[in-house]
């Protein structure tokens, strides 16, 4: 491993070359020209030493003609770590182009491609979406004389998984599953994930399936990914069915002695809030409590977020309450944004009561708050408390992003909220002149329908006279 340096830790023309290569001044055939004027005698380690020294300063372009520059002086004293260290550095900075030139000369030269290396590769090309070449680079490990063992297998299904490939990983593990001597937890871990991002509950149950044939238990995080997969699925397809399948997987872990923690139950509520199904909601952090789970501020925050965007002011003051009561601290976060959700929905006054809550915890990192209030105060016309919380402020020595001409009655439009008023007198006129027309109507209606009555017995009639004779 290599610990990124600075150019005192070299010496003094080493230090200049690293000068020279960090430069944006000048062609990549000046960058050459310059770098054939040091008489140094240069090592593998000295260029790996530059690599480090450079790598963040430099221009992706300029390490790589720097290093081959070094390729050419080095030749066969060149060593495969540093090799492999370069393309790593490369690789980093998403430099498809120069990496694959050092990946095709490690190749050229016979080098041994190290598992680290692979690693980053891989993950490098399917983040850039050429998840093929990775898979290229993985079924032809042998000409980089790299071996297709646990690790390297583990690499390319982790790499594929992140970007949701589950399918094309779930393939290279069916293919090679056989190769390998161990199959790690961790390959498991990356496939139930990859299925979760599609939210394909069946393949990943068929996952948790073959986890326990291959004699590895589920833990808690094999559960919880799958958890959350089920409640995405859920949300999109299936609300109602949110809250019982998801206390049936809960069930299932204490099944097998794994007792469901705080984040499962707020994979849960985060769902519940989504589809703004609140009663549940509420229902679950009961549940908590009553289960003996350590419910966390997290738990709180979703269940009063959830009764806040619904109107249900007091009861989200209730749960507020509750949870200082219960000695919780929140993150900054909690009061942020549930500050702003109030804001949201215009209820500053419950926004400013919420501020209150959060100043006599003695958090810092006001700065937030007031740059959200002072604005909403001023634009709904209540430009004294504006200029008081304004005050307040500028006493503790807050610095604001907003500007103090928002105080300023003269400048900042006050925000009159005629729409409700405007549908109200709407919906009356609406009212009064459809009512002659709507009574119209069921004259008419009553009408026909007595003609259609009398055309019917007319006909009866006919029809039993025709009968008789």
């Amino acid at each position: 491993m290599y610990s990124s340096g600075s150019y005192n830790q070299l010496p003094a023309e080493l230090q200049e070359m690293c000068k020279v290569v960090s430069g944006s001044i000048g062609s990549l055939d000046d960058l050459e020209c310059s770098l054939n004027g040091f008489k140094v005698n240069l090592t593998s380690r000295f260029v790996t030493q530059i690599m480090v020294s450079c790598k963040h300063e430099a221009p992706t372009r300029r390490l790589l003609r720097f290093f081959l520059w070094s390729h050419k002086r080095l030749n066969s004293d060149m060593k495969d770590k540093d090799f492999n260290y370069a393309i790593r550095v490369l690789a980093e900075k998403k430099d498809h182009t120069a990496m694959q030139i050092l990946i095709s000369d490690l190749r050229k030269d016979g080098r041994v491609m190290e598992p680290q290396t692979f690693g980053i590769v891989v993950e490098t090309l399917v983040k850039l979406g050429r998840e093929d070449e990775a898979l290229g680079i993985f079924k032809n490990l042998d000409k980089f004389k790299c071996p297709q063992s646990s690790e390297t297998l583990a690499a390319i299904i982790a790499a594929l998984c992140t970007k949701g490939h589950a399918k094309k990983a779930y393939g290279v593990f069916w293919h090679h599953k056989d190769l390998i001597s161990e199959v790690k937890p961790c390959i498991y871990r990356s496939l139930l994930y990859g299925w979760s991002m599609q939210q394909n509950v069946k393949e990943a149950r068929k996952v948790i399936k073959e986890m326990r044939g291959d004699g590895i238990m589920p833990d808690l995080f094999i559960y919880n990914t799958f958890l959350k997969c089920l409640c995405d699925r859920n949300l999109k397809s299936n609300p109602s069915g949110l809250v019982p399948e998801a206390l049936n997987v809960m069930m299932e872990m204490r099944s097998y002695m794994i007792e469901p923690n705080s984040v499962s139950y707020n994979i849960l509520l985060s769902c519940l809030g989504k589809a703004r199904r609140v009663q549940e909601s509420c229902r679950i952090l009961e549940q908590m409590k009553r289960s003996r789970c350590a419910s966390d501020w997290v738990s709180y925050y979703l269940v009063a977020k959830v009764l806040y965007l619904t109107g249900r002011f007091g009861k989200g003051n209730k749960v507020v309450d509750e949870m200082i009561e219960n000695g919780l601290v929140p993150d900054r976060k909690f009061y942020y944004d549930l500050i702003g959700v109030l804001c949201g929905v215009g209820r500053v006054n419950f926004a400013l009561e919420l501020f209150e809550r959060m100043k006599r915890s003695s958090m810092s990192g006001y700065e937030r708050v007031y740059d959200v209030l002072i604005p909403k105060l001023c634009i709904g016309g209540n430009f004294e408390k504006g200029k008081e919380l304004w005050d307040e402020a500028m006493a503790m020595g807050v610095t604001l992003s907003c500007s103090n001409d928002i105080l300023d009655p003269s400048i900042t439009k006050v925000f009159k909220p005629t729409r409700k008023v405007e549908e109200e007198v709407r919906l009356n006129d609406c009212i009064t002149i459809n009512i002659p027309k709507t009574r119209a109507r069921v004259k008419n209606i009553k009408g026909k329908s007595k003609k259609m009555t009398k055309k019917k017995m007319e006909s009866k009639k006919t029809k039993k006279k025709s009968a008789s004779r």
